[in-house]
């Protein structure tokens, strides 16, 4: 099988190529990093020659390009089956897809006051209307999930589901928007995961600022 590439940015800052990234990895797949830095205000032409959308993350499989995080994840676990990256149950799996298609098009509230950023020191900042809101449903969404299946994942075990909360988590840390012990025993699942520790050492270690990301 061919080894797939996957184009991602800047690992301090882009929820979006987390999210894929860190499910392939947490399912032991084989590919290829190619990072693209945020590093040009008009945007890096770099993405845009590689990217149908003009975007990361791009996932691209011999002449085969997948953009977006779910879709990238769904051809991942299509690929590569033995991976969990979707409940073996098929109820349990049409879940997985329900909130991670939640995560994917909601809680803009949350996501425009509050930027992942990986380096940040934690410290809270003022919320504007709409974030409270969609913290509350999150963690809603995590405290059921965690209930029914035991934990320590929202479905037992790792999947491509909490791969699409993983910036949330980066989120909730560093704004310190939360203080309910099951989220926050959540949170700390998803960072001692080996995959999460990966990807946090590179974006420490980064070089590049993006102000607008700076809150």
């Amino acid at each position: 099988m061919d080894r797939p590439t996957l184009y991602i940015a800047n690992k301090n800052y882009s929820s979006w190529s987390f999210r894929p990234w860190m499910a392939l990895t947490g399912a032991g797949v084989d590919f290829e990093e190619i990072l693209i830095p945020f590093d040009d205000a008009g945007g890096n032409p770099n993405i845009k020659a590689i990217s149908p959308s003009g975007r990361v993350p791009v996932l691209q499989h011999g002449g085969l390009k997948i953009w977006e995080s779910l879709a990238i994840i769904e051809y991942a676990a299509e690929l590569y089956p033995d991976g969990g990256l979707w409940p073996h149950d098929r109820a349990e799996r049409a879940l997985a897809r329900s909130v991670s298609m939640e995560m994917l098009s909601s809680f803009r509230a949350l996501r425009s006051a509050c930027p992942m950023n990986i380096r940040r020191p934690k410290g809270k900042i003022a919320l504007p209307d709409g974030v409270e809101i969609d913290i509350s449903r999150i963690e809603a969404i995590w405290r059921d999930l965690l209930q029914k299946s035991g934990g320590p994942f929202l479905f037992g075990a790792f999947t491509g589901a909490d791969a699409m909360f993983a910036p949330v988590v980066n989120r909730f840390e560093i704004y310190d928007l939360v203080s309910r012990e099951d989220t926050l025993a959540y949170m700390e699942t998803m960072k001692a995961h080996p995959a999460w520790q990966k990807w946090e050492e590179a974006a420490r270690a980064e070089p590049w600022i993006v102000p607008e990301d700076e809150v």
